[in-house]
């Protein structure tokens, strides 16, 4: 088996963002997006103070994990969940409440460079794509049951890929003579049809499709949905919800979910704010924070990258979802 590399994508800016809330004794971060352990060992190495629950639906991902992160002792606890279960794992440890949640979304190195989960379209592997591999349907699976209708959905919403129905008539025409199981097969047909122009811009034809059967295997974006009020609410005053995302949709519900939690009530023309009316959480980044040109050059992932995050300045009053 391959083994995996992992380059933490914005790692300085990360830490430096989750500092702030991590300053007294004990303060707990959960990193809800494991993967490898990049971020989580560079809180727990620079930020002494600080404990870690590392949240991952990966049963590998939290082996390795766990693995790296062992010289720092019980300050670390792996969790197997999905991120939607946070207020089930913050419960489960006997919290109340965190100092810090961090999301890495999208598909991890640990994913990626493992040619045997089949993820990655420069390999011919097996088409699975599950994030964790011992429960649910496969890419393999969508791609032989949905469908054109369904899979035109998928390819258009998750990959804004403009030959969507295309695409979808012709493996819904070659399934019926043979299924699909593994990635080669899958990527000789996008080349097919996807017209050469089209080819030779946007990066890799098979990039698009890719992503959308992830996103769609792995129910990414109903459990982001869920996520992000769920870490809203688990944090106190003073904490900090830490957000990067790779896709626009991604981006687009952190945007909506923190603007919700952020905007004020009051009518703009009163001069001005009752006492508890203010809002609970303020922005701590201005809009959505991205790479330079340095490191997206030294690491390609980080190119679509966008960073936000907000920080609880009050609780929130009775009745309140934030």
């Amino acid at each position: 088996m391959t083994r995996p590399q992992h380059v933490p994508v914005l790692l300085d800016r990360v830490v430096a963002l989750l500092e702030p809330a991590l300053g007294r004794e004990g303060a707990v971060l959960v990193d809800c997006t494991l993967g490898l352990g990049g971020h989580s060992e560079a809180v727990l190495e620079r930020i002494p103070t600080a404990r870690v629950i590392g949240v991952d639906r990966d049963p590998a991902a939290l082996e390795l994990a766990g693995a790296r992160l062992a010289p720092y002792g019980d300050r670390f606890t792996g969790v197997h969940a999905v991120y939607d279960e946070l207020a089930d794992v913050v419960a489960g440890q006997g919290l109340d409440h965190v100092d810090a949640v961090l999301f890495d979304l999208g598909v991890s190195s640990m994913q990626l460079d493992v040619r045997e989960r089949g993820f990655a379209y420069a390999e011919d592997a097996p088409l699975d794509m599950r994030m964790d591999g011992t429960t649910g349907p496969t890419a393999a699976d969508v791609l032989n049951s949905y469908s054109a209708a369904e899979l035109t959905r998928v390819l258009r919403d998750y990959g804004e890929e403009k030959f969507a129905r295309k695409i979808a008539a012709a493996v819904v025409r070659e399934r019926e003579v043979r299924p699909f199981t593994t990635s080669g097969r899958l990527v000789e047909l996008l080349y097919a049809e996807i017209p050469a122009p089209a080819r030779r811009t946007g990066g890799h034809p098979a990039k698009r499709t890719f992503q959308a059967l992830r996103m769609e295997v792995n129910d990414e974006l109903a459990v982001l949905r869920r996520a992000m009020p769920a870490a809203i609410v688990a944090i106190g005053v003073g904490g900090r919800v830490v957000v990067e995302s790779y896709h626009s949709l991604e981006d687009r519900l952190v945007k909506q979910a923190f603007s919700a939690v952020t905007r004020s009530e009051v009518p703009p023309d009163l001069p001005f704010v009752p006492e508890g009316s203010e809002p609970a959480l303020r922005l701590v980044t201005r809009g959505a924070e991205k790479a330079d040109a340095t490191e997206t050059e030294q690491n390609p992932r980080a190119a679509s990258v966008r960073l936000r995050a907000v920080e609880r300045v009050r609780p929130s009053s009775p009745g309140a979802t934030s």
